[in-house]
């Protein structure tokens, strides 16, 4: 019995997942060394930089005076803030549009349906920058310009498409005898969305919520568009800012910049990956 096991034991290990693996740790490490380099440096002083970037901090070396210029000289903090203010609001909207509207879609039969189906899918196609010319207009014309609300609402029509498609694969996938017997129960369609839909779809939903933040937080392009003035910079255009007056002067500055942009996305891919992988999965089974 035990030499049976033994034999299993060896026919589990094969050396080419010894080659696969290496092959994804010297990849990983290709990510992952450029973050631990910046994290670095942005503890040395600028001239400690120019002269030796590679070496390691220590005790003579290291100083927090990066991060206090940071917070105080480019004030972070405020950016954070809108930063929050924007991605948070686009998350919520996205959801709560995106979900109503891929659970018509998944549940409904109705003229036209296809025909909208394919067009949201089609809009994937179309970059930021297609556009921005019209909706810069509008905005304009409304006078959202320099508010937080002008980029609230293109990021949430923008993200709109790439979550209806991913909550509809989802939605489609559950047994519709759960609604049947709700609507024996007596419940509503918004009760039945509310009270067993959303709930069973929270992996989906997760999804993205994640994404959806994610992209509004990195949206560079459509921040500098529309906002103009530095007390409304969310954290990406103030680090946009800071590269074009301090890049080639203060690497220390620049580095400890782009280290607190990219703690919260490092935190939240690290606590939702397997909320990122169980959404795309599950939301791959149909639509």
């Amino acid at each position: 019995m035990d030499d049976v096991v033994l034999k299993k034991n060896r026919r589990k290990f094969q050396p080419s997942q010894l080659v696969l693996h290496v092959i994804l740790l010297l990849w990983a490490s290709t990510t992952i060394y450029p973050l631990v380099w910046v994290f670095n440096n942005s503890f040395k002083d600028k001239d400690i930089i120019l002269v030796d970037s590679f070496s390691l901090i220590n005790s003579s070396t290291s100083t927090l005076a990066n991060y206090v210029t940071a917070f105080t000289k480019m004030n972070i903090g405020r950016s954070y803030a809108n930063s929050l203010i924007i991605s948070g609001s686009v998350v919520v909207l996205v959801m709560f549009f995106g979900g109503l509207a891929a659970y018509i879609i998944a549940r409904y039969d109705f003229f036209g349906k296809k025909v909208i189906h394919a067009s949201l899918i089609a809009a994937l196609l179309f970059p930021a920058f297609a556009t921005i010319v019209p909706v810069f207009m509008i905005l304009m014309r409304l006078d959202l310009v320099n508010k937080h609300i002008g980029v609230i609402i293109p990021q949430t029509a923008g993200n709109l498409a790439f979550a209806i498609i991913i909550l509809v694969g989802f939605m489609s996938s559950i047994p519709i005898e759960l609604e049947e017997s709700a609507v024996v129960e007596g419940c509503s369609p918004w009760q039945i969305f509310s009270r067993i839909v959303v709930p069973v779809s929270k992996p989906s939903f997760s999804t993205v919520a994640i994404f959806t933040f994610l992209w509004s937080y990195n949206d560079l392009f459509l921040q500098m568009v529309i906002l103009r003035k530095r007390e409304t910079f969310p954290i990406s255009a103030l680090l946009n800012e800071i590269s074009s007056q301090y890049g080639g002067t203060d690497f220390g500055l620049m580095a400890a910049a782009v280290t607190l942009v990219i703690i919260p996305v490092l935190i939240v891919y690290l606590l939702m990956q397997q909320n990122i992988i169980k959404g795309l999965t599950a939301g791959a089974v149909k639509g």
